[in-house]
């Protein structure tokens, strides 16, 4: 099969086209013939040399952790999945390939009335923000900040937390401002006055962030609210010291399913902002390096 792969760590330019050998379903296990696979900054960390905890260390490495595509092979001990059934789900490696093999309690149906590209990249920004806002506690009356609220998380979080019956600021670039009002968010800028802008429009205070952005938009949120009322996605390494939280849990494809029937009723929408052929996946992930435009970046296998 073809899979985007790298043999050594580097910039986007290690990332390749190479044929490796088509893997089988095992026990537990389903075959996916994959159409589409999301591209994240979880993927650009891996081929800059971070590991996941528990992945196999083994060249070459094939990144990619969500996925849509049909099911072409079951193996034994499997329930509820058949060849053909149309799918999404995840996984932590080998997404950017042809062929993914996964546990069958790791996909789950694809709506009808979602495209192939937008199931691809439906998995990660939807399961981080539901995890992420349930740690929160986010309900009927809060007012929540989301950090980076145009990019895909940030846009499930902002709809999440509106359904769920809060009020919703979101920052991000000027240039996506309509964006975030199509989804339910008051928008705010970055940079220079944002804790007086959010105040001004907050004037009964912020209750929970959702840090997407790092940097000063973490110094601010430090400012409106006790650290424990923030997840930060991206300063790990300070989350500890300044006494914010990382998302807990783990993935399951019943919230998947839950996630994905959103969507199939018109309540969540997603935006891909754009695709590339899985043969050009390195300027996909120059594109999530150069952290600009909305929506999600997808990689869509012939």
């Amino acid at each position: 099969m073809k899979a985007a792969a790298f043999s050594e760590f580097g910039g986007p330019e290690v990332l390749r086209v190479v044929e490796l050998p088509t893997p089988e379903a095992g026990e537990g296990q389903v075959r996916v013939r994959v159409r589409a696979a999301g591209v994240q900054p979880y993927d650009v960390a891996l081929r800059q040399g971070w590991m996941p905890q528990g992945a196999m260390d083994g060249r070459p490495r094939v990144p990619g952790n969500e996925f849509s595509g049909v099911v072409d092979q079951v193996g034994p001990g499997v329930s509820g999945v058949s060849a053909g059934d149309e799918v999404l789900g995840f996984t932590t490696l080998n997404c950017y390939a042809e062929y993914v093999v996964v546990p069958w309690e790791n996909v789950t149906a694809k709506p009808v009335n979602m495209p192939w590209e937008v199931a691809g990249g439906f998995t990660a920004g939807t399961q981080t923000a539901h995890l992420a806002l349930g740690q929160l506690g986010v309900g009927e009356g809060d007012t929540v900040l989301v950090h980076a609220a145009a990019g895909s998380v940030g846009t499930a979080a902002v709809q999440l937390a509106r359904l769920w019956g809060a009020t919703v600021i979101g920052t991000a670039r000027e240039e996506n401002h309509d964006y975030l009002r199509s989804l339910g968010a008051v928008p705010v800028a970055y940079g220079e006055g944002l804790l007086e802008r959010v105040r001004t429009l907050a004037p009964g205070g912020v209750t929970a962030v959702l840090d997407g952005a790092g940097g000063d938009a973490l110094d601010v949120s430090l400012k409106l609210v006790k650290a424990d009322r923030i997840v930060t996605l991206v300063e790990h390494g300070k989350a500890e010291e300044l006494g914010v939280q990382v998302v807990q849990g783990v993935r399951l494809a019943s919230r998947l399913a839950e996630l994905a029937d959103l969507y199939a009723r018109g309540e969540l929408t997603f935006h891909v902002r754009r695709t590339y052929p899985l043969e050009r996946a390195a300027d996909a992930h120059r594109e999530i390096e150069a952290r600009h435009g909305w929506g999600k970046v997808v990689l869509v296998v012939d």
